[in-house]
């Protein structure tokens, strides 16, 4: 083999691996969300919380603790519309049924959607904090300078560590009107 045979191979098997690790890494930034996802859901780590409603194990209520609940909304970008809890806390007896609202308000000439992303903290009280009914649940589309109340209900569960007596439940607004339009477009 000539030194130009052997630096054209060279040259290639360089050119070979740069493609596969540039491959490697956008699959693996690919597989961070999911991963990501599951971390947070096994830890409880960053607040992320179910998005599956809760099924109450119990009936009891636990009248002898008290739980204050705190509800805190933010919109993510530079989002016009108005997002807030009907109330900013509540104090719940673990196994009791929290009743809430938030209110949207679409103040623009355009239909919009929206997602809310909830996050629970202290972290370690993410799996004990459960969404009975939620408007997480799904997207919610609002027509240009719509006002809508949206329904919660929350309850606190029976085995939340006796050591945790306050709770901040936060949701973030996402506008995602651009992904919804993708979707319809597609069908």
């Amino acid at each position: 083999m000539s030194k130009s045979d052997d630096k054209k191979m060279n040259t290639r098997r360089t050119l070979i691996r740069s493609i596969l690790i540039a491959v490697g890494m956008f699959g693996f930034g690919f597989a961070m969300v999911p991963l990501y996802d599951v971390f947070c859901q096994v830890t409880g780590l960053n607040g992320k919380t179910s998005d599956t409603p809760y099924e109450n194990k119990r009936a009891e209520i636990d009248v002898t603790r008290t739980v204050k609940v705190q509800f805190i909304s933010t919109k993510n970008g530079d989002i016009k519309w108005d997002f807030f809890p009907s109330i900013s806390e509540i104090d719940l007896h673990p196994g009791e049924v929290g009743e809430l609202s938030f209110i949207i308000k679409n103040p623009t000439d355009k239909k919009v959607v929206t997602q809310s992303i909830p996050s629970v903290s202290p972290f370690q009280a993410t799996n004990y904090l459960h969404k009975v009914e939620c408007f997480c649940f799904t997207t919610q589309t609002l027509k240009a300078r719509e006002e809508r109340v949206m329904p919660l209900r929350v309850i606190v569960d029976q085995d939340l560590p006796k050591h945790i007596k306050k709770l901040t439940l936060s949701y973030t607004l996402f506008d995602v009107t651009h992904l919804n339009e993708k979707v319809e477009g597609e069908t």
